[in-house]
């Protein structure tokens, strides 16, 4: 069965489409830049090694992402991106990657990204919250997170689900707390299964920040990981050890 799609054009936020040109040339010079990641293009785009693969990305959406992205897209991945920062994302990059190598903004060809300078809590939450979403009722089968926060929604909707319930914010709860809680309370309003599903549906994760990584070693911890994670930000003292987390399967 085919999954259904959407639009490109109904598929994606982002500043300003018209900014595609400048954003193009900057990513065509900066994958002279980035040889390892145009090297397996060359050497995997044939074998399609990332095909079936539907991979959510939440990290900085900047023009080096954008040689990354259009790299996962080579080697066959299904792709959606919206940025880990606020004020991080390069608007033409975003602008070329919705458009894509052999597209303009009247001939969308790239992939769905949620991203632009300057956005609001409420703004970032809600690109978080379309990255995890495919047309349907699919979910990604891989993150590559940037801080862990599209790591803590999944978790945390899955765990409210359970709960049947999400807990109410408080006056005195950090702003962007209760934007993540009013965003789980809609959602769960809607689709009281959804992150359930989500989560089931993730091979692994994995975060590059110490934050992140944090986070994910206090879950592993506590029994709390849904999926696998890997650790790609600490550098392992011998080849023999290793920076993977394990899933609780409980």
């Amino acid at each position: 069965m085919t999954a259904p799609t959407r639009p490109l054009a109904d598929d994606h936020r982002v500043a300003d489409l018209a900014l595609n040109d400048f954003g193009r040339n900057e990513i065509r010079l900066a994958e002279h830049e980035m040889p390892g990641l145009m090297a397996l293009r060359a050497e995997f785009a044939d074998s399609q090694p990332l095909a079936g693969a539907r991979i959510t990305g939440s990290l900085h959406m900047t023009i080096q992402t954008a040689v990354l992205i259009e790299t996962l897209v080579a080697l066959g991945a299904e792709v959606r991106w919206a940025s880990c920062n606020i004020f991080s994302t390069q608007d033409h990059a975003a602008a070329a990657v919705v458009c894509g190598p052999d597209g303009s903004p009247d001939d969308l060809r790239g992939v769905p990204v949620f991203a632009w300078k300057g956005e609001t809590l409420e703004e970032y939450w809600w690109a978080t919250q379309q990255i995890l979403q495919w047309p349907g009722e699919e979910g990604p089968n891989l993150i590559l997170d940037d801080g862990g926060d599209a790591t803590m929604l999944v978790h945390k909707g899955a765990e409210y689900e359970a709960a049947g319930s999400v807990p109410s914010a408080t006056e005195d709860d950090p702003e962007e707390w209760q934007v993540v809680i009013a965003t789980l309370t809609a959602s769960l309003t809607d689709d009281p299964q959804r992150w359930t599903r989500i989560a089931a549906g993730i091979r692994g994760v994995s975060e590059e920040t110490t934050t992140g990584v944090h986070r994910l070693y206090q879950m592993q911890e506590a029994g709390e990981l849904r999926f696998p994670a890997i650790n790609v930000t600490t550098r392992s003292p011998s080849p023999s050890s290793t920076t993977s987390m394990a899933v609780d399967t409980r």
